[in-house]
């Protein structure tokens, strides 16, 4: 292993063990290096030591004549920032070439969400005469109603679930507990799931986890992915939906009924309330949506 591949697996080890960061996150973090490391090697570089600010900005160059999307330019130089920052911590290197590399404006594009007639057609969709289909519908139901992470959904466990006070306790990112109110209805088709559904898909083994695959072990982020394409086109819907998108909705819609920024926060588990605030310009987009098609004079 070079020098260079050994620093970018200590740092990986670091974020994992000393900051606790989620098994996504770093996996971002590792991509992100692996390519400059590529670059590096393509270069004939050694050691990050030898690294300059003009070598980054090349490689920053490269990465923008490759078309890559504005979004993974600004999460790479994030990357790189902090990595160096490392580096110079633990005495690696004496000179930050990050110093005088500004991070590109990360272009604001709003979420997609769908309206409250579409989540009633998507929430409709699953064949609740089967265990597959209660497994989906409680699935739909949890997030709509919770505005849950894809990662907490898949993570839950029965122990998480206290549906006769109508709470459930989640971990988000950066190991963050968190107790979420779930709702009548998403309580309800939870119920169903674990009285018809999930015995069934359980069969003979044993699991902690709250939603289970055919084969009765814990359900993945590609299996909801996988499942959620095939609800959205039954239900007929077009947009470009993801399982965030349910999240987006969820956020949108309760605001839109008055609900506060910072129990919205709270709700979704956001540190920072500048991210939650991205749910008040989808909110008035939407009330401008229905003033353009309502009001005779718009």
């Amino acid at each position: 292993m070079t020098i260079i591949n050994e620093l970018v697996v200590n740092y990986l080890h670091f974020l994992t063990v000393e900051r606790g960061l989620s098994a996504n996150t770093v996996t971002s973090y590792r991509n992100d290096l692996d390519q400059f490391v590529k670059y590096l090697k393509k270069q004939n570089f050694d050691k990050f030591s030898e690294v300059t600010r003009q070598d980054i900005t090349a490689y920053l160059q490269e990465e923008t004549a490759r078309k890559k999307a504005n979004s993974s330019i600004v999460r790479s130089v994030t990357s790189l920032r902090r990595f160096f920052s490392y580096l110079i911590h633990e005495k690696k290197i004496t000179t930050d070439p990050m110093n005088l590399i500004d991070t590109p404006k990360q272009e604001k594009h709003l979420p997609e969400v769908l309206s409250r007639h579409e989540v009633e057609q998507l929430l409709e969709t699953p064949n609740v005469g089967e265990p597959l289909g209660l497994r989906d519908r409680a699935i739909l139901e949890l997030m709509y109603a919770t505005g849950l992470r894809v990662s907490e959904v898949i993570n839950l466990k029965l122990a998480d679930l206290h549906l006769p006070v109508g709470l459930l306790k989640t971990i988000g990112k950066g190991q963050k507990e968190r107790i979420v109110p779930i709702g009548d209805t998403a309580a309800y088709w939870i119920d169903e799931y674990l009285e018809h559904g999930r015995v069934k898909l359980l069969k003979e083994k044993r699991s902690d986890f709250l939603f289970l695959n055919f084969h009765g072990n814990q359900l993945t982020r590609q299996g909801i992915w996988k499942n959620l394409k095939i609800q959205v086109q039954k239900a007929g819907i077009t947009k470009n939906i993801t399982p965030h998108t349910l999240r987006h909705s969820f956020a949108t819609h309760i605001l839109e009924n008055g609900a506060d920024l910072r129990i919205v926060q709270e709700l979704l588990g956001h540190a920072d309330i500048s991210t939650t605030q991205i749910y008040t310009h989808l909110s008035k987009r939407r009330l401008s949506e229905i003033y353009d098609k309502t009001h005779p004079r718009a």
